[in-house]
């Protein structure tokens, strides 16, 4: 790699990191609010909110890498045009080809990191994400009891309590299960807590008593105890179970499904998600050689390339818009999965033609005196 050549890319890889940096942290604090919720209301340590926060981090990559490398090679050559940098760079005989090198190597680059997200890390990262959000909306064995408040932890079973202690002790507890309709049994309890065990999650009750109405009779029974479980094995998440999201899942998984019990009815949907994380692959060398043939191959002025950079972000914006009909009718008509490739593969190799195409056939003059298309 020479120093020209160097240079140019050190300058787009610069902007790609600052572009990339700046629209992931607003995707990702847009969507982190949405967690939130398990901080207010089912008392998620701020570390465990951290962890499935970041989780989120390689699908925001996924789809922020390929727009930041084109926003960075647009940026970088209008400002070279601008300072009449690759003018110079013109004058001194690089052809289009060789201006272009720098932009196709930051897009390989890329290429191989939305590879690597795309048939690894989204898929890991999102699975676990999945996973920790199921336990802490199912598993009442990591769920914190909120203070002064009735909590639902599974169907039939009620828990309040006055007091929880820095150490997991709970004080003040009532306890309404009415898992059984016809006999109700309602808990009260000084103390206690909430442990795990081979059967799910259980409530220890300490010094209290438990309390029954027969509803034939109208009697009351009354019992005093010392201590008391209470089990909640309902209510306990079976992560085994689950539906694997089309996000969660490798691509193998997607391109041959069938491993989980539902997968026929969702399997058209599957394989569009699959052949969608292969066909995105080449989205940033297209996306680049679509700024980069609008850059190179307009008239230059020092004043900027305003029509070409808004004609090089339209195209790209069709590109997205198009990739992403594409899949969403691939999930009912599978012929469109072929769609998704010429979407992604014809604006690349359009591209490329402009670029390495002769200049006579791009800015063929109008006539014998035409002058030179430089301002």
């Amino acid at each position: 790699m020479d120093h020209l050549t160097r240079y140019m890319v050190k300058q787009i890889v610069g902007v790609t990191v600052f572009v990339t940096i700046i629209l992931c942290l607003a995707i990702w604090l847009t969507q982190s609010l949405r967690l939130v919720d398990m901080i207010v209301n089912r008392g998620l340590p701020l570390t465990t909110f951290a962890f499935m926060a970041s989780l989120l981090i390689p699908r925001f990559l996924a789809i922020v890498l390929p727009i930041a490398a084109f926003c960075a090679t647009a940026y970088t050559y209008n400002r070279l045009i601008t300072d009449s940098e690759l003018v110079v760079m013109r004058a001194a005989g690089l052809s289009a080809a060789t201006l272009a090198k720098p932009g196709f190597i930051v897009a390989g680059m890329v290429t191989m990191a939305v590879t690597v997200l795309n048939v690894y890390l989204l898929p890991l990262s999102y699975r676990e994400f999945k996973d920790l959000q199921y336990t802490v909306r199912n598993d009442f064995g990591s769920i914190l009891l909120q203070e002064g408040s009735f909590n639902t932890l599974s169907d039939g079973i009620t828990v309040f309590i006055r007091e929880r202690g820095s150490n997991g002790a709970l004080k003040g507890i009532f306890v309404h299960d009415n898992r059984d309709r016809s006999q109700p049994v309602t808990m009260m309890a000084e103390s206690g807590a909430i442990v795990r065990s081979d059967e799910g999650p259980r409530v220890i009750l300490v010094k209290g008593n438990r309390q029954q109405v027969d509803r034939d009779g109208g009697k009351l029974s009354l019992l005093y105890f010392d201590q008391y479980t209470v089990e909640i094995s309902a209510g306990e998440a079976d992560i085994t179970g689950r539906r694997r999201e089309p996000r969660e899942r490798y691509l193998h998984e997607l391109l041959n499904p069938g491993d989980m019990i539902d997968d026929p009815h969702y399997r058209k949907k599957l394989i569009a998600e699959g052949h969608a994380r292969l066909s995105s692959l080449f989205l940033p060398l297209t996306y680049c050689a679509i700024a980069l043939a609008f850059m190179l191959s307009g008239t230059f002025d020092r004043r900027g390339q305003t029509k070409s950079l808004y004609g090089a972000i339209a195209v790209m914006t069709t590109i997205v818009i198009a990739h992403i009909g594409s899949q969403n009718t691939a999930a009912h008509t599978p012929i469109m999965n072929a769609g998704m490739y010429f979407v992604a593969l014809a604006p690349l190799l359009a591209g490329l033609y402009i670029i390495v195409a002769p200049p006579r056939r791009r800015d063929r003059p109008k006539g014998p005196h035409a002058p030179l298309q430089t301002t």
